[in-house]
């Protein structure tokens, strides 16, 4: 049988000595025998083993891991699955690292997003979901959850909030932008008053989103004033006289308009890869507007 000496086998394996040296130590990899000069030596079990313990590490395995599938207590199919996982993390991860410093590099944001962008950038999908149900359970804590108006605290939670695999720089910002929002004590309080508002009352009559939407926007795109005479006829298209009380519905819209919270929405709209949608708020602000120039 042929036998190898240390520097034998790191020149046939590429292993530099003090690398196989070392693994012998702490029993990876132990000689086959010692010469009579107390040289350590090695077979051709030796030879195959080595190559092994290599690839494992290689593949990122420690000792503890590499001594576990030598002594088939885990197989290497195991070991490999655990190690894709957190490859994959880890790629996940550079990502959204690199998303952030291609932000970095446009210019020099403040010291708030800098530290903002530092987090992001390390939290795990998990504590990102997590950060949302905080949000979500301190802002709607008590409030009725089958109300038939308290549904933005359902539709906050589930909404999905992960970054892609590959992020954009677009939805970095998103995410520097929502955490912000969610962190925001003003913005807390009016989401919370909208849910309980919603939670404890009914519409009121004339309060139909699409409609008010459509016209009540074309009429601000159009630049009519909504103390207009022109503004009228919008008005009694979308709430006829002796309907309901205009000024109670203009106090509903204002209620449950608010630019922010549609912010909200058009992030994660952003963060999930979703089409943009056009601001509805500025056409509802005018239309309660106009309900109060003509009661």
């Amino acid at each position: 049988m042929t036998m190898l000496t240390i520097g034998q086998l790191a020149h046939r394996s590429g292993v530099p000595v003090r690398t196989i040296r070392f693994w012998s130590d702490e029993g990876v990899l132990p000689e086959t025998d010692r010469s009579r000069g107390n040289y350590r030596r090695y077979d051709a079990r030796a030879v195959a083993r080595l190559d092994l313990v290599r690839t494992l590490r290689e593949l990122g395995l420690g000792l503890d891991e590499v001594r576990l599938v030598l002594e088939r207590r885990r197989s290497v199919e195991d070991v490999a699955a655990a190690h894709v996982r957190a490859i994959d993390s880890r790629i996940r991860t550079l990502r959204t690292q690199r998303a952030v410093c291609t932000l970095l590099a446009r210019g020099a944001p403040s010291p708030r997003k800098a530290a903002l962008m530092n987090d992001l950038a390390r939290l795990s999908a998990a504590q990102r979901q997590a950060m949302i149900d905080e949000f979500v359970d301190a802002t709607f804590a008590g409030t009725d959850p089958d109300a038939p108006g308290a549904g933005i605290a359902h539709a906050m939670r589930t909404l999905p909030t992960e970054l892609p695999d590959d992020p954009t720089t677009e939805q970095v910002e998103a995410w520097i932008e929502l955490a912000e929002l969610v962190g925001d004590p003003a913005f807390r309080a009016r989401a919370r008053e909208m849910a309980v508002a919603g939670a404890a009352a009914d519409a009121p009559a004339g309060f139909d989103p699409g409609p008010i939407a459509e016209h009540a926007g074309d009429a601000l795109a159009a630049g009519i004033a909504p103390d207009s005479p022109e503004a009228v006829a919008v008005v009694d298209r979308l709430a006829p006289p002796g309907s309901g009380d205009r000024t109670e519905l203009a106090d509903t819209i204002t209620l449950f308009s608010d630019r922010r919270v549609e912010r909200y929405w058009a992030l994660l709209g952003i963060l999930n890869g979703m089409p943009a949608f056009p601001p509805k708020i500025p056409a509802f602000e005018w239309f309660a507007a106009a309900l109060r120039a003509h009661p």
